[in-house]
C-alpha cells in the first residue's frame, strides 16, 4: 500500500507557526511523512532569507520530517509569477515526485492563498491530491480574490484559521461550500512561546513600552515612501499623546533604512526613548516576551493577535487614507483595512467612532464580500442590499465606494435616474468649477 505524504506549504513564519499549532491540535490525520515546502515570495528572494533560515525556525522544523524548497524546484523563476503550462502539469508532477522522493505516495496538500501562485501552482501540479487551506492573516474573512478553477476548488476540504476576530465567519472559499475550522489559540501561543525561546540575540526591550508596527505599504503602491514615513511619525506622536515616553519600532523586514532614520529624528525632537528592532522576528514573539503597554499600527494582523490572544491594548492609524487609496476595489487588503477601522480604536486621542457591534460585523463583511466579488457570490446580493439600506453615513461611505455601489445598483449609489450625470462631461465640469469656487471662498 502506498505511503501517505502530507506537504505543508508556507511562506511566512506566522503561517508556519499556524501550521505547527494545527498539527499539535490534531487538525490533520496521521500520515507516513509530513514535509514542509518553503516558498520565498520576497521581491528579491536571492537576498532575502527564507523562513527556514530565520531566527526561531528550529522549533517549527521539529513538526516535519523534511524541509523542501519551492524556489529551488522552479529556479530560476519567481514563485509568485510562475506556474507550469496546463499541458506540462503531468510532466511537472513526475519531476516533483522524483525530486522530492515521493514515488507513488498518496499526496495531501496544505496551502495558503490558493487563488494565487505559488499555492495554486502546487495544487495544480498534484491534480489528485486533496487540499486543505489555512489562513495566514485577515484576508480569509474576505471573498476569494479571483475565480478558482472548479477542478482545484472542489478538492478543498477545509479552511483552517485563527480566531482573530471572534464571532466573525470567514468568507474565503465559501463558493465551494468549504467549512471553516478554528485553530486553537492556546496551541498557537504555545508554539510562539517556543519560537521566542529559540530566537538568538533577542534584544532586551524596555518594559511597558509602546510598540509601533511598520508594514511597508509603499512597496504595495498604496502610499508613497514619504507618506509612509509620515504615517510612522504620526504613530509616534499618537503614542506620545497617550503618555508613552518609551517606544519600540518594528520595521517591516524589507523596508528601507530611511524609514527608520526619519522616525529617529522625530523621536529626538519629541524627547522620546526610541528602540528600533532590526531583527526579523515575529511581532507575536515580542508580545510574549515583553508585554508592551500599547501596540499600534495601520491594519497589521499582529494588531488582532495582540488584542485577541494576548489581551494587549491596541490602536490603529491611517486606515481612512488606506481605504481611500486601495485599488482596484476588489483589492484583498480592503477586508483587513475595514476590520481594523471597524473594530480597533483610533490611536489619536478622542478620535474615531465606536467599534462596529459584533452582531453587525458579519453583515458588514458579507456586504463587502458581495461588492468586491459579485460574480463569485451573486447569492449575497440580498444581504448586501439589506445592510446598505439600513446603514448610511461617513463610515459606510468610507467602506463602500459610491461608484461601486452605483455600478452594482445598490443602496448608497447614485439613483438610476441620475446615473447619466456621472457620465456627462458638462455636468462633471460644472461640479469641478463649483468645488473650486467653494475652496476659493474658504481660502
Amino acid at each position: 500500500m502506498p505511503r501517505t505524504t502530507q506537504i505543508f506549504c508556507a511562506s511566512t513564519l506566522y503561517g508556519a507557526a499556524t501550521l505547527a499549532a494545527a498539527i499539535e491540535s490534531d487538525c490533520f490525520p496521521e500520515a507516513d511523512r509530513r514535509l514542509l515546502l518553503v516558498c520565498n515570495n520576497a521581491a528579491t528572494p536571492e537576498v532575502t532569507p527564507a523562513i527556514d533560515a530565520m531566527p526561531g525556525f528550529a522549533p517549527l522544523r521539529e513538526h516535519f520530517d523534511g524541509v523542501l524548497s519551492w524556489n529551488e524546484a522552479i529556479s530560476p523563476y519567481h514563485p509568485a509569477a510562475w506556474s507550469p503550462r496546463p499541458d506540462d502539469f503531468p510532466l511537472f508532477e513526475r519531476h516533483l515526485r522524483l525530486l522530492w522522493d515521493l514515488g507513488d505516495d498518496r499526496v495531501a496538500l496544505v496551502v495558503e492563498s490558493l487563488q494565487v501562485n505559488p499555492a495554486l501552482a502546487v495544487a495544480q501540479s498534484f491534480p489528485e491530491a486533496p487540499v486543505d487551506v489555512y489562513a495566514d492573516g485577515l484576508m480569509s474573512y474576505g471573498p476569494t480574490r479571483t475565480k478558482i478553477d472548479p477542478l482545484v476548488g472542489t478538492r478543498v476540504r477545509r479552511l483552517l484559521h485563527l480566531d482573530l476576530v471572534p464571532g466573525l465567519t470567514p468568507l474565503l472559499l465559501t463558493e465551494f461550500d468549504v467549512p471553516a475550522r478554528i485553530v486553537p489559540a492556546d496551541a498557537f501561543r504555545k508554539v510562539l512561546g517556543r519560537l521566542g525561546d529559540a530566537v538568538p540575540r533577542l534584544p532586551s526591550l524596555p518594559e511597558g513600552a509602546a510598540l509601533l508596527l511598520g508594514q511597508y505599504l509603499s512597496a504595495l503602491d498604496i502610499l508613497s515612501p514619504r507618506e509612509e514615513e509620515d504615517l510612522h511619525v504620526r504613530m509616534l506622536r499618537g503614542a506620545v499623546a497617550r503618555g508613552h515616553r518609551t517606544v519600540v519600532f518594528k520595521p517591516h523586514p524589507t523596508a528601507p533604512a530611511r524609514h527608520t532614520r526619519v522616525l529617529e529624528d522625530a523621536a529626538g525632537e519629541l524627547g522620546v526613548d526610541l528602540t528600533v528592532l532590526d531583527l526579523p522576528v515575529l511581532a507575536e514573539v515580542l508580545f510574549e516576551k515583553t508585554r508592551p503597554a500599547l501596540v499600534a499600527g495601520c491594519f497589521s494582523t499582529a494588531l488582532f493577535t495582540a488584542s485577541a490572544f494576548y489581551d494587549l491594548p491596541v490602536a490603529r492609524l491611517g486606515t481612512d487614507t488606506l481605504l481611500d487609496r486601495l485599488t482596484p476595489y476588489q483589492n484583498s487588503n480592503r477586508i483587513p483595512a475595514v476590520l481594523a477601522d471597524a473594530v480597533l480604536p483610533d490611536l489619536a486621542p478622542g478620535k474615531g467612532e465606536q467599534a462596529v457591534p459584533a452582531d453587525e460585523l458579519n453583515d458588514l463583511v458579507t456586504a463587502l464580500g458581495f461588492t468586491m466579488q459579485p460574480q463569485i457570490h451573486p447569492s449575497l446580493r440580498p444581504a448586501a442590499e439589506r445592510y446598505l439600506s439600513r446603514h448610511s453615513g461617513p463610515r459606510t461611505q468610507r467602506y463602500f465606494k459610491r461608484k461601486r455601489l452605483t455600478s452594482l445598483g445598490l443602496p448608497g449609489g447614485v439613483p438610476a435616474q441620475l446615473a447619466f450625470l456621472s457620465r456627462n462631461s458638462t455636468a462633471r465640469r460644472m461640479v469641478r468649477r463649483a468645488r473650486a469656487l467653494k475652496n476659493a471662498v474658504r481660502g
